[in-house]
């Protein structure tokens, strides 16, 4: 079997996961092998496969980073929960390799493909059926070094005081001009895909994917009049913050650093988008009525 146009690399991300999910990996090994694409795995991944997997399935090779991906083309599954996903986004970057998420265990926002799904997800991928979104991301810029080489985030950025301290003050900027003072435990700064993760569980609304907009969510604010903001993500967000404890934490989705106080942050939308695939059925309103039980009630 081949695909129309033919997928030069398939990339394999993840780590371990539940035993319960080994035969839908060996699903998916079955698959791909049914297709003539070049199969990689990634290397945490590859070594826990090797402890329990018998088959007669072999890898391409094995990538460990960013610069093992560099100049080839394909399409990248994320195996395991959001988290991973997250994760394989730190690992694509700019590169044009779209990601598809297959969910190990419970239906997520971003790794949406469930177990019964893999055959499609396959077929899909490699017939090129799917629908490519585009996810933008964002960048925050300071004077002290965080986040290595990757100062990006796919659902949010997020400031946040360290400790049981007092609350932490935060003068904020939109385009140079001053928006307002925030005395609160922090800020979540939120992509319109991040507005079904901690945003959402700070007040902030929800926001379809493919509109152009930022969420700026207090995370326990002083003042209750202070609610979330929504505004264009051709803005950049400006933040000087002070804290009585001396430092603050700064978190980049699923990775953080900690910064000294009286320091000044930009934030924007970064110069490129990461692609994710969507198997047909699947779109945002269907993962809200299915993950956050949307519209449930007893009259539907």
């Amino acid at each position: 079997m081949k695909s129309e146009e033919g997928v030069e690399h398939v990339f394999l991300f993840g780590r371990e996961f539940n035993e319960g999910f080994n035969l839908p990996f060996c699903t998916l090994l079955d698959r791909l092998s049914e297709f003539d694409a070049k199969v990689m795995i990634f290397g945490p991944l590859n070594d826990f496969v090797d402890t329990w997997y018998t088959g007669s399935f072999r890898f391409h090779g094995i990538f460990n980073n960013h610069e093992d991906l560099k100049g080839l083309e394909g399409v990248l599954f994320s195996i395991g929960g959001d988290g991973t996903f997250l994760e394989a986004v730190t690992l694509v970057r700019d590169l044009p390799i779209p990601l598809a998420g297959i969910n190990s265990g419970r239906l997520g926002f971003l790794a949406d493909i469930s177990q019964d799904e893999i055959l499609s997800a396959v077929d899909t991928v490699m017939y090129k059926k799917g629908r490519m979104d585009e996810r933008t991301l964002l960048q925050v810029d300071c004077d002290q070094p965080v986040f290595g080489d990757f100062n990006y985030a796919l659902n949010e950025i997020t400031i946040h005081k360290r400790d049981d301290s007092s609350m932490i003050k935060i003068s904020a900027f939109l385009d140079g001009e001053f928006l307002s003072i925030y005395w609160a435990d922090g800020l979540i700064i939120s992509t319109p895909t991040g507005s079904t993760a901690y945003s959402l569980s700070a007040g902030g609304p929800l926001v379809l994917p493919d509109t152009q907009n930022i969420i700026l969510a207090p995370i326990a604010p002083h003042n209750l009049t202070v609610r979330p903001l929504v505004y264009k993500d051709s803005m950049k967000l400006t933040l000087r913050i002070e804290s009585r404890s001396g430092n603050l934490l700064l978190s980049a989705d699923s990775r953080s650093a900690i910064i000294e106080d009286r320091i000044e942050l930009n934030i924007y939308k970064a110069p490129f988008n990461i692609r994710t695939i969507r198997l047909e059925g699947h779109n945002f309103y269907h993962t809200l009525r299915n993950k956050l039980m949307w519209g449930a009630d007893k009259r539907n």
